[in-house]
């Protein structure tokens, strides 16, 4: 089972991704008798035709810039190619990797972290209304609407990863929690292939022909 995971999680990309999603979150495993918190770390891509696929899934001591720019460079060592975009919360060790690993692509911070950093900030009686105000800012913002989806949807599958293992609490070694973790990715894997195209690449194709157009121009 280990080698089929591992084979899930570190497939060669034939593909180009030009929208690519990081994130993290924290999983309790017993090492050496200790309890530990490690780091999951989850790529998702985008491919042309608008299909979610999950790109890599690592097991971290931490969140860093080490451990995200070891993840990045083994991405690239598989062929990753023709990322434009990506979305991840404000992490500076996960910037400071994506800006050495992927300087082409253009980063924006996740719109679901972005509003959770914004609350707490804010008192308790005041979350509702503000909230409220701050949707309504990124609503407005039609370049926007294709980021913000993408961004949602990355906290609903890691909310979908914290239920599942919530009934775990700590797992036995680390091996165990990167097992789990990877098995209900290939669960959800499989249900995207199965349903309709996620997200529109039309706007995105149509810019970069309008920027073709333009350096055509001024040439």
């Amino acid at each position: 089972m280990d080698e089929e995971l591992e084979k899930f999680a570190q497939p060669r990309l034939e593909e180009p991704y030009p929208y690519l999603i990081l994130d993290a979150r924290y999983e309790k495993v017993r090492e050496e008798g200790t309890v530990r918190s490690q780091a999951v770390l989850v790529v998702i891509g985008i491919n042309w035709e608008g299909q979610r696929n999950v790109l890599a899934i690592e097991l971290a001591s931490l969140e860093s810039a080490s451990s995200w720019k070891e993840l990045s460079v083994g991405l690239r060592k598989r062929s990753l190619n023709g990322v434009e975009f990506v979305v991840s919360e404000d992490h500076a060790g996960l910037r400071r990797a994506i800006q050495e690993v992927l300087p082409e692509a253009v980063w924006q911070r996740c719109y679901v972290h972005f509003l959770r950093n914004a609350l707490d900030y804010l008192p308790r009686k005041a979350d509702d209304d503000c909230l409220l105000e701050l949707r309504r800012i990124y609503d407005r913002r039609n370049l926007e609407e294709a980021q913000q989806h993408v961004a949602a949807w990355l906290e609903r599958l890691m909310e979908e990863f914290k239920r599942r293992t919530l009934v775990v609490r700590i797992f036995p070694n680390a091996a165990a929690c990167l097992r789990l973790i990877r098995a209900l990715a290939v669960e959800m894997h499989e249900n995207w292939i199965e349903a309709m195209q996620y997200l529109n690449m039309e706007p995105l194709l149509e810019q970069k022909k309008e920027a073709l157009r333009r350096m055509a121009d001024a040439a």
